[in-house]
């Protein structure tokens, strides 16, 4: 038997405190404190005195969750026939031209949005496509296995910071319900793919291994870029030794050999994009934005605000705090960097890897990125996409770490004073409120932005036509006819996204040009509409005619051109295709009517 000196402290405190045999079996309350010690033990133990049906368990429970919410998003993907979430009808309506190379010919919109793909993305999609897997269909089948990809590697990273299983459980539910109770990972668009390709990045960077990293920073240039200038701050960082007033740089050659690596392939990834031209640019500048509507408040795409708190804490500007502290238990996370310094109050803490440093830099080259992102506004995106990630996955790993903390020590507490029934009453109150907190706290868990086609009879009517005629239409029902109807649209609200000036000048001239055409009393300007913008059919809404229509597309607010129609409705003045309305209408439902333009044309000559 070893001798009791050889023995670390903190391993003969254990035994002491949760081995049975320190406490007589001859009583039930005896065998209820030597049960709750063994659970307290399967529960808290930290590495190496974690039992390996304890991990083997709490990962699988974690996966068993992730599947849950994975199955919940797919009944929703898969409860009717035309079902789309809001950002695939931008980011893969287009991906059909993998399946139809003749679908969406000189289509502005298409074209823009499969110019911003991220390479590896789109290569991904017409890969899946190539074997037989729709895109749209991919859409719906992705997430629920980026879902698992993230969970698995949250809870490798998470026994690599601090080795409870438990905490491991609980930092991957809570970014799971984080996920699904927003819309990044439901939308398999290249935001979807930043954690499952992050998390493995970070997992190898912790293990050290070059390989492993160098891929991941690899696949996440492919998929989602702007990410690679984050792990350029980490991988910067974590070569530092820095205190108050002291910075070292700290390397071996180990370390150099990681860091030459990934900063190469990281490197290589941003001279490919800094190189590379848009035909869709330039980048609208800060300068532009401030004069435009579409980016104040009420705006299409707001962004600036008359208020501070708004400004730099919420929105596309801030750094996404109402994103990251979902759900409520997030916020235990700032209780972490308190907790840790009372070790001899917390007995788990001294458990946590002084490698917990990394969720320190992962915070600064996040805020470093966001601000840099205000500085060159709109250069490196939005600033939200440097912060919003990041800081979720901080949260969550800091606190399930707090959490798990703060449990053991209700469990010493209750067994120090005999009180275990209270604790485990505590704990299953609270393991409820954690676990179901997404279905009491929102009507419809998982949160998936799903948005059904309510119009089967007009889309299978515009599938008959000719896949180059090009529609106009302000209705709401234009966001759903590329996705749906295969055919496209001349403009409307999902596509109307302002930050490529060379896209964006064309789509607003055509907006208002055909706000103009459907709005005026002069039958001069919707020929030219027609004739410029080469319209072959025409939706309107049969309640399009009000001056409430208007002005319940608050889209539309910001145009002169909408203001003046809103007037000229209100003064009773008749729009001039209101007349023909009948006459040239070549399918009709409840709510819409389709009219020809060749019809209007030759009415007009």
């Amino acid at each position: 038997m070893a001798d009791a000196s050889t023995i670390p402290s903190d391993r003969v405190e254990f035994e002491i405190n949760h081995s049975p045999r320190f406490k007589p079996l001859s009583s039930p309350t005896s065998v209820s404190i030597a049960f709750s010690n063994r659970l307290h033990r399967f529960c808290m133990a930290p590495a190496p005195y974690t039992p390996k049906s304890a991990v083997i368990f709490w990962f699988s429970l974690s996966l068993t969750v992730a599947v849950i919410y994975g199955i919940g998003g797919l009944q929703q993907a898969f409860s009717a026939d035309l079902v789309v979430q809001d950002d695939a009808r931008q980011h893969v309506f287009w991906m059909q031209r993998f399946l139809e190379p003749g679908l969406f010919p000189n289509d502005l919109i298409a074209d823009y949005f499969q110019s911003v793909a991220p390479a590896g993305y789109a290569l991904f999609y017409r890969v899946m496509a190539a074997v037989g897997i729709a895109p749209l269909l991919l859409s719906k089948l992705l997430p629920p296995l980026l879902g698992l990809i993230t969970t698995a590697f949250c809870f490798g990273v998470t026994m690599e910071l601090f080795p409870v299983p438990i905490a491991g459980f609980i930092a991957s539910v809570l970014l799971n319900q984080s996920l699904w109770m927003q819309d990044g990972l439901i939308s398999a668009t290249p935001k979807a793919f930043v954690y499952p390709l992050f998390l493995p990045f970070l997992y190898y960077l912790l293990h050290k291994n070059s390989l492993g990293t160098g891929i991941c920073v690899a696949l996440l240039g492919l998929f989602y870029p702007q990410y690679v200038l984050i792990i350029i701050g980490i991988l910067f960082l974590q070569a530092l030794l820095y205190k108050w007033k002291t910075i070292k740089i700290h390397l071996n050659v180990q370390d150099c050999k990681l860091l030459g690596v990934n900063l190469t392939i990281a490197g290589v990834i941003l001279l490919i994009y800094a190189l590379s031209s848009s035909e869709f640019g330039p980048t609208i500048s800060a300068l532009q934005a401030q004069q435009m509507p579409e980016f104040m408040p009420g705006g299409r795409s707001q962004f600036f605000s008359d208020d501070p708190w708004a400004f730099w804490f919420h929105g596309r500007s801030g750094i996404a705090l109402s994103a990251i502290l979902t759900p409520v238990f997030m916020a235990f996370g700032f209780l972490l960097p308190i907790l840790l310094r009372f070790p001899k109050v917390f007995s788990l803490i001294p458990s946590v890897s002084t490698r917990i440093r990394i969720l320190l830099d992962i915070t600064i080259a996040a805020l470093l990125l966001f601000f840099a992102a205000h500085a060159l506004l709109f250069k490196l995106h939005l600033p939200s996409r440097y912060t919003q990630h990041s800081l979720r996955m901080v949260m969550a790993w800091s606190a399930a770490i707090a959490i798990t903390i703060l449990l053991d020590a209700l469990w010493r507490w209750a067994q120090s004073l005999s009180k275990q029934m209270s604790a485990g009453i505590i704990t299953l109150v609270l393991a409820i409120a954690f676990l179901f907190y997404p279905q009491l706290a929102m009507n419809n868990f998982p949160w998936t932005s799903y948005e059904r086609g309510e119009q089967p009879e007009l889309y299978a009517f515009l599938q008959q036509q000719p896949p180059d005629i090009l529609i106009a239409s302000l209705a709401e029902e234009a966001n759903n006819l590329p996705t749906f109807a295969h055919r496209s649209v001349l403009a409307a609200r999902e596509y109307a996204i302002p930050y490529h000036w060379g896209y964006y000048e064309q789509f607003r001239s055509r907006l208002e040009r055909m706000i103009q055409a459907q709005y005026s009393p002069n039958f001069r300007d919707v020929v030219e509409f027609l004739q410029k913008d080469g319209v072959d059919l025409w939706l309107i809404e049969k309640g399009a005619f009000t001056p409430g229509y208007l002005s319940y597309n608050r889209w539309l607010n910001p145009y002169a051109v909408t203001q003046e129609a809103i007037a000229n409705l209100k003064a009773g003045i008749q729009p001039a295709i209101v007349t023909l309305m009948t006459q040239c209408s070549g399918f009709e439902t409840a709510d819409f009517a389709v009219l020809s333009a060749d019809c209007i044309l030759i009415v007009q000559d």
